[in-house]
């Protein structure tokens, strides 16, 4: 029973990528005007993620301040080596010329991210059904924020919107996989949660301040650049939020 409740509450979980369905009715012209301020909240649901959940969480399971530190830079040179992977491929690897590299990395980060809340939907059903509905309404209410940022994120990098769509849920499936893989292994899973979850919390903090920051530097509108310091508050805030719910 605890498998068919995880999945269920997986593909919720990934089907909350489609929020950034509500964008379609936006004129594509008019959308990407605006983008700045999905950008400006993936900024702050980012770090809000990478400072208020995940940093804290290693800091919990792991215990050691300096290891989680090292693992945290870790994490920032390994988007940084994906980054510059990807500007060094950038026309073999994407025959549409004017895709950013930021696109793919945000889906690679998205994934690793949804990949771990796939883990940790199934290890909570584990424990019992009730932590695993709480902890599935957590991540839901988590994704949201960040599904609208990484939609923004995906159209700021070029892709169109249906395209944005598409792959933002592919990356969302990756809960499932997670989940599966917690059936397989069992308890083995969970040193390596520990472990990865510092190096995806770098990975966040390189993406929104190495990619995403520069982005909205670009734009020199007063009320836009204050729109955007907002817009990034918001998203830390949503973040802190959600503690209320864990």
């Amino acid at each position: 029973m605890i498998y068919i409740y995880s999945l269920v509450s997986v593909l919720i979980v990934s089907l909350s990528s489609f929020i950034g369905i509500l964008a379609l009715s936006v004129k594509e012209k008019t959308l990407r005007e605006y983008i700045f301020v999905f950008v400006s909240l993936a900024v702050g649901a980012l770090l809000g993620d990478a400072f208020i959940h995940i940093i804290p969480e290693a800091l919990e399971g792991i215990g050691d301040v300096r290891l989680v530190s090292l693992l945290v830079i870790a994490g920032v040179f390994l988007f940084f080596i994906l980054e510059k992977f990807l500007h060094w491929h950038h026309h073999e690897l994407d025959e549409e010329n004017h895709i950013h590299p930021v696109g793919k990395m945000i889906l690679f980060s998205d994934g690793v991210h949804n990949f771990m809340d796939g883990i940790i939907i199934a290890a909570s059903y584990m424990v019992s059904i009730e932590i695993g509905i709480a902890t599935t309404i957590a991540v839901v209410l988590h994704e949201i924020p960040q599904e609208i940022g990484d939609f923004g994120v995906l159209l700021h990098a070029g892709y169109s919107k249906g395209r944005a769509l598409f792959l933002n849920f592919l990356s969302a499936l990756s809960a499932v996989a997670g989940a599966v893989f917690l059936f397989l292994v069992g308890g083995l899973a969970e040193p390596i949660i520990t472990w990865v979850l510092p190096i995806a919390a770098g990975g966040f903090i390189y993406i929104a301040i190495a990619d995403l920051i520069p982005e909205l530097h670009k734009e020199k509108n007063k009320l836009y650049s204050i729109i955007q310091v907002l817009v990034a508050i918001v998203g830390v805030l949503m973040m802190l939020a959600l503690l209320v719910l864990e």
